[in-house]
């Protein structure tokens, strides 16, 4: 009894957090800049493109655990690896304005 509660209400939230998480990792694949991949030095658009639109399908349709697990490994890597690699190459790693010293109030000057 307690498996099937577990079944049918735990199982399907950690699927549809799958789902969305790789949803999540293919648009940020499909907005990227083609040459951000080849500056940060990693696979192509287009084979993330595939590797994270195959998650989404098998995520939605299929439901194979073992593919939607290699799908949520193929995902993490995106976001750990790829993903930080894009920001850094296409600049959007950066803080907008001022400096890494400046505090709430403006600058910090060490006491001056």
């Amino acid at each position: 009894m307690l498996m099937d509660g577990f079944d049918r209400g735990v199982v399907p939230l950690i699927g549809l957090a799958m789902l969305a998480l790789a949803f999540v990792a293919f648009v940020l694949a499909l907005v990227a800049r083609e040459d951000a991949y080849r500056a940060a030095g990693k696979q192509t658009k287009t084979f993330w493109l595939v590797i994270l639109g195959i998650t989404v399908l098998v995520d939605f349709f299929l439901g194979m655990l073992f593919l939607q697990i290699a799908g949520l490994v193929a995902t993490i890597v995106f976001f750990v690896d790829v993903r930080p690699a894009l920001k850094q190459v296409s600049g959007g790693g950066r803080r907008r304005g001022g400096s890494s010293s400046d505090g709430p109030y403006g600058p910090y000057n060490g006491g001056r």
